[in-house]
């Protein structure tokens, strides 16, 4: 009874039904909450989550959407040792994947956050990135017999310890945003004590994410344009600066930023 899982949902009830019947419904007896947070929904989210008879489980009905700050209000609510942020489109896990990732958990004292691999799912956008765009940045590693995936760690199903979580201030909100990386947030703020990120290989979930299973809201339209300007306008000063002489070369061996792609 260690695990307290909090999920947010958001007019998704295709993808919070097979959350709850193939991932959360598949949890061991480790987890003992799980608070289910609706933002505001009014696609019958509602009435399909006050149906739900697992005695585990909390919901709390928002009257408004705040998005990713949600989470922060939800694990305020529960009192279990050991937290699992999971998306509400993680909509297949295998049996006692909850448990998997808590013994896995319990033997890194480095790590402060673990997350399960992706599926390789076509339809997915974060699974697509993972493993056709991005895959060279995964360096697999073993840790005290724990095999373990070096790299970009998101949260779409991931744990924390509360210890830690209480010691670093949670998972950050933010005053004018409802979509933001909250849990690259937190991987800033578990680092400079100390910890890190890493992806658990032996445990994958299926990601259901992108315009393949449910429109885009505006606020996350408008955080990843936002992104773009911002990595323009960097990249920009990044190629005056290394035109200049010798500043290539200085880069190199001082590592002040990453060259831009060409």
């Amino acid at each position: 009874m260690s695990i307290a899982v909090v999920v947010l949902t958001h007019n998704r009830v295709h993808l919070l039904r097979q959350c709850c019947e193939d991932v959360l419904a598949r949890t061991s007896s480790e987890t003992s909450e799980i608070l289910i947070w609706d933002n505001g929904s009014i696609d019958g989210t509602g009435p399909f989550l006050d149906a739900l008879v697992d005695p585990r489980v909390r919901v709390v009905h928002h009257p408004l959407n705040i998005g990713q700050n949600a989470y922060a209000e939800g694990f305020k609510l529960t009192t279990a040792p050991y937290l699992v942020e999971l998306d509400d489109d993680v909509i297949d896990a295998p049996a006692g994947w909850d448990e998997v990732l808590l013994s896995a958990f319990r033997r890194l004292p480095e790590v402060g956050f673990l997350a399960a691999d992706l599926v390789d799912n076509p339809g997915d956008v974060a699974s697509h990135i993972r493993h056709h765009v991005r895959p060279h940045l995964y360096r697999p590693v073993v840790q005290n017999g724990v095999r373990l995936l070096d790299g970009p760690t998101g949260g779409g199903c991931a744990m924390t310890s509360r210890e830690l979580y209480d010691l670093v201030g949670g998972f950050p909100q933010h005053r004018r945003r409802t979509f933001y990386l909250e849990d690259a947030a937190y991987i800033e703020r578990i680092e400079k004590r100390g910890y890190r990120a890493a992806v658990l290989r032996d445990l994958c979930v299926t990601h259901a994410g992108g315009p393949s299973y449910a429109p885009s809201t505006p606020e996350k339209e408008a955080y990843w344009a936002a992104v773009e300007r911002d990595t323009r306008r960097r990249n920009a000063v990044k190629r005056v600066l290394l035109a200049l002489p010798f500043a290539r070369r200085l880069n190199a061996r001082f590592r002040w930023f990453h060259e831009p792609a060409a």
